[in-house]
């Protein structure tokens, strides 16, 4: 199974949204079913088979998540990270100020779905392969 290790490796290559569908690809070989991405503080729960699961801890200090969401400014600015002209970090800051708590990323079904603060799903995505 995967450890917290090969999951920092696997990451630590994307440098913007451009990178997505390869990590996907990536951590997908190492046994990842589906993760779970904080954006409050950057940790990340990676599940795989028999319920095996790896936290990646925290990346960064705190951020406050907008308690409204403003899910067209998301949209727009989504889609220039998936464009690559933001990193990680910048993409990181615009969730919070728009008001994404969360994304979970099911591999299986090749799926990336955004939720606010109150468990609302904003947005799902199909994750090009």
């Amino acid at each position: 199974m995967f450890t917290v290790a090969q999951l920092q490796t696997a990451h630590s290559k994307v440098k913007s949204g451009a990178d997505f569908s390869t990590y996907v690809s990536e951590i997908k070989a190492l046994g990842v079913t589906h993760y779970e991405a904080y954006v409050n503080n950057g940790h990340i729960l990676f599940f795989g088979e028999n319920d095996h699961m790896a936290k990646v801890p925290e990346k960064y200090e705190p951020l406050t998540i907008a308690p409204v969401v403003h899910s067209e400014e998301f949209k727009a600015q989504l889609v220039a990270h998936q464009q690559g002209k933001t990193d990680y970090l910048t993409f990181i800051s615009m969730c919070a100020e728009t008001g994404i708590e969360k994304w979970i990323v099911d591999i299986e079904k090749m799926t990336c779905t955004y939720f606010d603060t109150k468990k609302n799903e904003i947005l799902t995505e199909q994750i090009p392969q």
